[in-house]
């Protein structure tokens, strides 16, 4: 328990830093997207060789604050020596090195802005695969625990990136990726930002949600920490794959909006969210009938089953609107409407969830607190819809009007 909850209040340092990598991704795939749509293949390779520059940007700012704060970082949460010593060890090794996890990222995202999805599916797989493969030798073998952990990681991603690379050089021809003579196109970056920027804060924003969970979990104890860290690995699976519907509409929808085809735009707004929707009702499915199973995965306790369980079950009722909010923040990221998704996640993590799950804990206690959660996504899903209705009201209902004309 005392590394799971190392890891867990470790988390939103890591996810600030993954936040500027693919935040900044998408306002690059929006680009590239809207280039491609319109056939400007040199404004198109700018892009891209941008992008890897703010990539490498985003590395050297995550490296410096990953060396210099982690340690006053964990001890804003907990004053344990050994859980602080382990979160110091994990966050000096994923930060220190991330430059795989920004090359990565935005190498993906080339492929997925191409529409090369299927590449990009290769090399995340290829990291994914090495991480699992490799974790258990780092944990057990060689007796690493969390640092373990950590190299596993980022061996994973230096796969991963590698490949992404390789496919991008080799592959990819929509683009060419020319270092030499290489300067930043500052306006160009402020098109970028002007996208990416919202996208960032709006999964920053995740981190600041994460790190007042942890402190209103610490109110009762470590092992709450756990759960809801536990929780937090587990709905990536049900996640991942809707996020990754939505890297791939992001770029069709851009692409369609740059071509003046309103009927694609709707048409892909459609297919996404019917398929996000059955991804969610199937983790909604294993969350609610097999929560003791996924807590057994990690050698979970009796106190921490009594506690997990129940929790699993309430929050995983929030999945199904999830799916829905996650297609509408891919119209918005793609119409250059990027703002709208920073309200939205704004409202679920700030102004409903930490408050409702704070007042829920000093007055219900520590069971009834992830009730927050689908209280929030449900909040979250009225906005959502009201800012879609005001885009199609816009900008897509005057592409139909463009055309008749």
């Amino acid at each position: 328990e005392a590394s799971l909850t190392a890891v867990s209040l470790a988390f939103p340092a890591q996810n600030l830093m993954i936040s500027l990598a693919a935040g900044t991704a998408v306002g690059v795939n929006a680009l590239l997207g809207r280039a491609l749509g319109a056939g400007e293949r040199q404004r198109a390779d700018r892009v891209a060789v941008n992008g890897l520059f703010l990539a490498f940007v985003g590395f050297a700012v995550s490296c410096v604050l990953g060396l210099t704060c982690a340690g006053a970082f964990l001890r804003s949460q907990t004053q344990v020596e050994e859980i602080i010593v382990m979160g110091e060890q994990y966050l000096h090794i994923v930060m220190g090195c991330s430059f795989a996890l920004f090359g990565q990222i935005m190498l993906e995202r080339l492929l997925q802005g191409t529409g090369r999805s299927l590449l990009s599916m290769y090399t995340q797989g290829l990291g994914a695969i090495v991480n699992i493969i490799l974790d258990p030798v780092f944990i057990f073998v060689f007796d690493m625990g969390v640092a373990g952990a950590a190299i596993a990681t980022v061996i994973g991603q230096i796969c991963g990136m590698l490949l992404a690379a390789y496919f991008n050089v080799k592959k990819n021809t929509d683009i060419t990726l020319r270092v030499k003579g290489f300067r930043p196109d500052w306006r160009l970056i402020g098109s970028i930002y002007a996208i990416g920027l919202p996208s960032v804060i709006m999964m920053a924003i995740g981190s600041v949600m994460t790190y007042g969970i942890n402190k209103i979990m610490l109110m009762f104890s470590a092992t709450a920490v756990s759960v809801f860290g536990i929780y937090f690995k587990l709905q990536s699976f049900i996640f991942m794959p809707v996020f990754g519907l939505n890297n791939g509409m992001v770029p069709i929808i851009a692409y369609n909006y740059g071509a003046r085809r309103p009927s694609r735009i709707l048409q892909t707004v459609r297919f996404g969210a019917l398929l996000a929707e059955i991804i969610m009702f199937i983790g909604t499915v294993i969350f609610q009938t097999c929560p003791a199973f996924l807590l057994a995965l990690f050698d979970a306790s009796d106190d921490m089953l009594a506690l997990g369980i129940p929790a699993l079950r309430i929050i995983s009722i929030n999945f199904l609107f999830a799916g829905l909010g996650i297609s509408f923040g891919s119209v918005f990221q793609a119409m250059g409407n990027g703002m709208y998704s920073l309200i939205v996640s704004a409202c679920r993590q700030l102004v409903v969830l930490l408050p409702v799950a704070y007042l829920l804990a000093v007055t219900m206690g520590v069971h009834f607190v992830w009730l927050a959660f689908p209280a929030s996504e449900l909040a979250s899903i009225v906005l959502s819809v009201v800012l879609f209705l005001r885009i199609y009201r816009k900008k897509i209902q005057p592409l139909y009007e463009e055309a008749e004309v």
